[in-house]
């Protein structure tokens, strides 16, 4: 396994030589082809026909927005340091509307999600970082970008995801290089690993807990990620597809 680095479009091009292979995943009996598995969405790919976001979005989005909450309202919040992944407010936006958004404009599989969570799992783990408002969303564009990298065959360069994300590429750039020391590098995730996660999502799917969100208004959608809704990608150079023509509206 080996990381190079690549100037072009600003873009830390993360190659790896025993990489998580989705397809691989997807024929192993033990966990992945489960009905846990399943259920959550984890499908190769991304399908017209299969309309609908992935269980697996929601457990995500579940667990973090009860992190957050559970997080701020003792006194951890306190010993919380600020790092570059740290907005100045909260966004209006949800932390399941965020996820939503990443999924409809990142094109990227299912699968990433869960690895997204495991890569913040191990950066809370090894900086001791305490999830809060704050940080959570930018965390979540940073680890998702970097499991898209990871694991699927196409996926688009930083100025994109940062657009995405409603950060500017340089500090996505920053948040890369740091969530990337912060983990030291390690992008790899074993099956029993990915399996034991999805146990655990799924395992919040079965809860039904009715996620308290924070209210959005129509025209407020800026905050510590100043998402902008009106442009349109029209560089097709920005990903590593050519074939896939995304409009964020």
């Amino acid at each position: 396994m080996y990381v190079r680095k690549s100037e072009k479009n600003g873009c830390l091009r993360v190659c790896i030589h025993s990489c998580l292979d989705t397809e691989r995943l997807m024929l192993e009996t033990d966990i992945l082809g489960s009905k846990v598995y399943l259920s959550l969405g984890l499908k190769k790919g991304r399908s017209n026909q299969n309309p609908g976001n992935p269980k697996v979005l929601s457990c995500i989005s579940s667990l973090l927005q009860k992190l957050v909450e559970k997080n701020e309202t003792s006194l951890q919040t306190e010993d919380d340091q600020i790092t570059v992944f740290h907005g100045s407010r909260a966004p209006t936006l949800t932390v399941q509307q965020y996820v939503d958004r990443i999924y409809k404009y990142s094109r990227c599989s299912p699968s990433c999600f869960v690895v997204a969570y495991i890569y913040i799992d191990r950066f809370m783990r090894s900086e001791n970082v305490i999830v809060t408002s704050l940080n959570v969303h930018r965390l979540l564009i940073t680890s998702v970008m970097l499991a898209a990298k990871f694991v699927d065959d196409a996926f688009f360069n930083n100025a994109y995801y940062a657009k995405v994300g409603g950060v500017t590429t340089s500090e996505l750039n920053r948040m890369e290089m740091k969530f990337l020391f912060g983990i030291d590098f390690r992008l790899y995730v074993s099956l029993s690993t990915f399996g034991k996660y999805c146990l655990e999502l799924m395992n919040e799917a079965s809860e039904e807990v009715v996620q308290i969100e924070r209210p959005i208004h129509a025209n407020a959608i800026h905050g510590a990620c100043g998402i902008n809704e009106n442009w349109s990608k029209n560089d097709d150079s920005s990903y590593h597809h050519p074939t896939i023509n995304i409009h964020i509206k």
